[in-house]
């Protein structure tokens, strides 16, 4: 049991990266639509390039969306409109004007025989107006055309009536108005017929549950194909130009090839087929950290990370189609790229946001399309893309991304219409939206760094603050430490631009380098300005020791100030496991019979490994030795340069940081032309 746990132990960073790997790959396929696919690829107007294909069964032809939304459209136009006739509406009105005249009547000491004909009238005017029809103003505003037939239903029936034979309250008010010229004989009649002016209300109401009931019956009768091939029919020819009812075909076609598909009895195979093509992407992403990366692959929490975005932007994608897929390219799949080269390099960037464009192009529409313009756009964010600590960078950077977008759709728009007539305006506001959405890069880098203990360009530039509170203190306590720390930093700056390397990285990691010695400044040469040199009261081991110690105590106060990771590595790194040479041969002449162990003398380590911990390194081996020169010229410049990187090679110091020959030479040539312009020879001024 214990020999099995060993070996758990022992490779728990491998296991790690395959429960990791696993754990995506599902997550990733149960994220995917759960449909079949088409084996033929295929867009409107171009030449169908695949053989002479015919119907491999009976199917109906759909229509197209538009055609479907035009036909519920002009249902909808069209449509007869339906009012409501409140019979009950004449009662009630009748009713009122009744008892309006029955409480008058004693008021005014009307007779019995006057007060049945003031009722008689009114119930004749009433009749008169509710046999034509009298309709609320509201309901005029649903009828532009006052010929248009509506349909009235009165309880169980409906019939067709002339839109103006309704009578209108101007009209209604007339009606009562020449009733009241008529009538003017009969005592009362006036002041009755005014009453009634204000009693009467509209019956016909426009009854817009009921139009709508009808018009939704008409469109769930509306047929969703128009016509049908037969299985064998030829249906396009290798060459035609694939549009019109051919395009409308072969839209029919692959409906209907997918659901048959993506049946029960095919779902597992499907599903199989979807986790091998993931899996394989997700393990040549694996295996480009393994082989270019070697460093990124062994850190299982920057793996994390790398799988992480991978997952969040397919992830996002994803909902994005499910809810509505015209929403397809406002997801802004750029800033994939953009966080992987903040935090790693362009290349990884590049690579990562290509694998991961192609396995979302395996489920969007338009694949090809897709594609292709979401890798051209991750190429321009990795040409453009660069120095985020300076503000103006990503918002050219997004502009110029934005307008690939969409001059690479306008392309595709005219190749497919075959004029510039048929643009979807839309989609360049998706763009606009895609490239405003890409400055959420800046708030996931930050967020990032404080999550997975990563750092970027942004953090670099803070830390490099020569007033921030640690490198404050280090030109206080060690003033000589920080002077020599800043000289380096110029080196290792100029020499990193020169071969490509992580110029902000390195002129950072070159700050904070030598911090350990501001705890025992007095200790190192550079802070000694009294001319006492307290190693003279010291045993040379003790004063290797203090010299040595300045590398662990750097790391113990980088940790406490809470410095990343890769600065701390230069501390690590600077001096590699290289000796204390004068305080080594000081302790051998002192004892010329005893075996003197060197590992007393030796830096702990480890060497570096990354370009810029060896840049470091020799600058920082170069700057300190330079100041040991009496009379510093190009020629004793240049063979010191030469012996100390030569030395250096020979005890193994680059071997694990991926440097070359030949950028070595370019450094050494970059130190030399740096160190020969601070030592130049100035003109003698006259007395």
């Amino acid at each position: 049991m214990s020999t099995i746990i060993n070996k758990l132990y022992q490779n728990n960073t491998i296991i790690y990266k395959v429960i990791l790997f696993l754990v995506t790959s599902v997550a990733i396929v149960y994220l995917f639509p759960k449909g079949g696919q088409f084996k033929y690829d295929f867009n409107n107007g171009q030449l169908w390039m695949h053989d002479n294909l015919y119907a491999p069964f009976d199917f109906a032809i759909q229509k197209s969306s538009e055609e479907i939304a035009n036909e519920k459209k002009e249902i909808e136009v069209n449509s007869k409109l339906y009012f409501l006739n409140d019979i009950d509406v004449v009662t009630q009105v009748k009713d009122k004007y009744q008892k309006s005249v029955s409480l008058i009547k004693t008021t005014d000491s009307l007779t019995q025989q006057q007060v049945l004909e003031l009722i008689e009238i009114g119930n004749k005017t009433i009749n008169f107006i509710y046999d034509k029809g009298f309709f609320e103003v509201l309901s005029q505003d649903k009828i532009f055309n006052k010929n248009d037939i509506v349909a009235v239903r009165k309880g169980n029936e409906v019939a067709d009536v002339l839109f103006h034979s309704f009578l209108s309250s101007k009209q209604v008010l007339d009606i009562i108005s020449n009733n009241l010229q008529e009538q003017e004989s009969v005592y009362g009649a006036k002041v009755f017929l005014n009453l009634l002016s204000e009693i009467v209300k509209p019956s016909i109401t426009f009854d817009e549950e009921y139009t709508q009931k009808v018009v939704n019956t008409e469109i769930k009768k509306i047929s969703y194909t128009k016509g049908k091939v037969a299985s064998g029919k030829l249906i396009i020819l290798k060459g035609d130009v694939v549009e019109g009812k051919k395009l409308a075909i072969l839209n029919s076609l692959k409906s209907e090839s997918e659901s048959q598909v993506w049946t029960e009895s095919n779902y597992n195979w499907i599903i199989f087929g979807y986790t091998i093509l993931v899996s394989i992407a997700l393990l040549m992403l694996l295996l480009f950290l393994k082989k270019y990366r070697i460093e990124i692959y062994e850190n299982n929490n920057k793996v994390t990370f790398i799988f992480f975005n991978v997952f969040s932007m397919i992830f996002i994608q994803t909902l994005v189609i499910k809810y509505n897929s015209d929403f397809l390219y406002v997801v802004p799949l750029s800033v994939l790229p953009i966080v992987l080269k903040a935090f790693f390099d362009a290349r990884l960037g590049l690579f990562t946001h290509v694998l991961t464009v192609l396995l979302l192009g395996y489920i969007v529409p338009d694949s090809f399309e897709f594609i292709y313009l979401h890798i051209i756009a991750g190429i321009v964010t990795i040409l453009t893309v660069s120095e985020l600590y300076k503000r103006a960078n990503l918002f050219i950077s997004v502009a110029q991304i934005t307008g690939i977008y969409m001059l690479t759709y306008f392309a595709f728009s005219i190749i497919k219409e075959g004029n510039a007539s048929q643009i979807n305006g839309t989609y360049f506001l998706l763009f606009a939206a895609n490239g405003l959405l890409s400055f959420l890069s800046l708030i996931l880098i930050y967020m990032y760094e404080k999550l997975f203990g990563l750092v970027s360009d942004v953090t670099l530039l803070e830390l490099s603050n020569t007033n921030s509170k640690l490198l404050r203190e280090l030109n206080e306590k060690a003033p000589g430490t920080f002077q020599h720390s800043m000289q380096v930093a110029n080196l290792a700056e100029a020499a990193a631009n020169e071969i490509g390397a992580n110029s902000m990285l390195v002129r950072t990691g070159a700050l904070y380098h030598d911090i350990g010695k501001m705890l025992n400044p007095m200790y190192f040469i550079e802070n000694q300005s009294t001319g006492v040199n307290p190693h003279n009261d010291l045993s040379p081991r003790d004063s290797a020791r203090i010299i040595t110690d300045h590398v662990i105590k750097g790391v113990e106060l980088a940790k406490k100030y809470d410095l990343p990771d890769r600065l701390i590595d230069f501390i690590r790194t600077h001096h590699g496991t290289s000796l204390v040479y004068y305080f080594y041969m000081k302790e051998k002449e002192l004892n010329p019979d005893s075996e003197v162990d060197i590992k007393k003398f030796q830096y702990q380590g480890p060497i570096p490994f990354s370009k810029e911990t060896a840049i470091l390194m020799m600058c920082d081996a170069a700057e300190a030795a330079s100041k040991s020169l009496v009379k510093p010229n190009s020629l004793t410049i240049s063979n010191l340069i030469d012996k100390i990187v030569s030395k250096q090679m020979a005890d193994n110091q680059f071997l694990n940081s991926n440097i070359t020959f030949k950028e070595i030479e370019i450094i050494k040539k970059v130190i030399k032309k740096k160190l020969m312009n601070i030592y130049h020879v100035r003109i003698e001024y006259p007395d």
